[in-house]
């Protein structure tokens, strides 16, 4: 990958040997598929292929079968003890589901920060949607959204899955490195931003109001941040604005309820 060898180490030792005036060959590798993935798996670890095939479709999916890559996540994967060599097993041992939730390496990333660009414009909208939402999106904010905007958001973000781009965890959906989410979030026009949190957030407020009186508060904060995000600048009118500021009064109690003081002051504050 010519744009990524530019800031790589091994980058930086070609460029070196080509101002010393040393010939240098480049070998192009092609990215492997899952069943050459997994047969260098099984001479990695020392293990009959079936055991590690489920260990390679984890790896694959977040690396896509870049050489470079498979080398640089496993070694991770080893300094971080989510890959151990156990003594009274005598064999390599993982952890999948830690493994599965793992952020992305920051090269790896960057490898699939220049695959955004190619995706599908539908797809890229999706990636905007969710970047707008953080760290994390729950599988009942982007049903609301869909039926809202009536667009198959959970489809489109499943592509994204695939693509390696989303991780999918805990009920929800997340981004597999903070560079991707910030890459997601620049596509966004800066004076457009507001209006797009604005509008997600009234987007949730009927189904925030809805399970107010449950204990899971997860809607409601979701909806009252997405709104105090987009700012005092994106209300419509006073009507609109009483809604808002009673909206986040209620958030505001609910923190209170919860001990999280600093939530309930930020809820009092947009309120106000």
């Amino acid at each position: 990958e010519e744009g990524l060898l530019e800031d790589h180490p091994f980058g930086n030792i070609l460029s070196n040997l080509r101002h010393l005036g040393v010939r240098a060959t480049v070998v192009e590798l092609n990215c492997m598929d899952k069943e050459m993935t997994n047969r260098m798996m099984s001479e990695l670890l020392c293990l009959p292929p079936r055991l590690t095939r489920t260990l390679t479709e984890i790896v694959h999916h977040r690396t896509k079968g870049n050489p470079l890559f498979f080398t640089q996540l496993m070694i991770s994967l080893h300094k971080d003890g989510l890959l151990w060599l156990s003594l009274s097993h005598r064999r390599w041992e993982w952890d999948e589901d830690k493994i599965r939730s793992r952020k992305l390496p920051d090269d790896v990333a960057k490898f699939l920060m220049s695959t955004i660009g190619r995706l599908p414009k539908e797809v890229q909208n999706v990636l905007c949607i969710l970047s707008c939402f953080g760290a994390f999106s729950s599988d009942q904010v982007f049903e609301v959204l869909e039926k809202h905007f009536g667009t198959p958001l959970i489809e489109l973000l499943d592509f994204a899955v695939a693509e390696g781009l989303v991780d999918r965890s805990n009920g929800g959906y997340s981004f597999g490195h903070d560079r991707l989410q910030e890459a997601a979030y620049n596509m966004i026009k800066l004076e457009d931003r507001c209006l797009y949190h604005f509008n997600y957030g009234v987007a949730l407020v009927p189904r925030a109001l809805e399970l107010q009186n449950d204990d899971d508060c997860g809607m409601l904060f979701t909806a009252a941040t997405q709104i105090n995000r987009g700012g005092p600048a994106a209300l419509q009118d006073v009507e609109q604005a009483i809604l808002i500021a009673n909206l986040n009064l209620t958030a505001g109690q609910k923190a209170i309820e919860m001990s999280d003081f600093p939530s309930a002051f930020s809820f009092f504050d947009n309120g106000i």
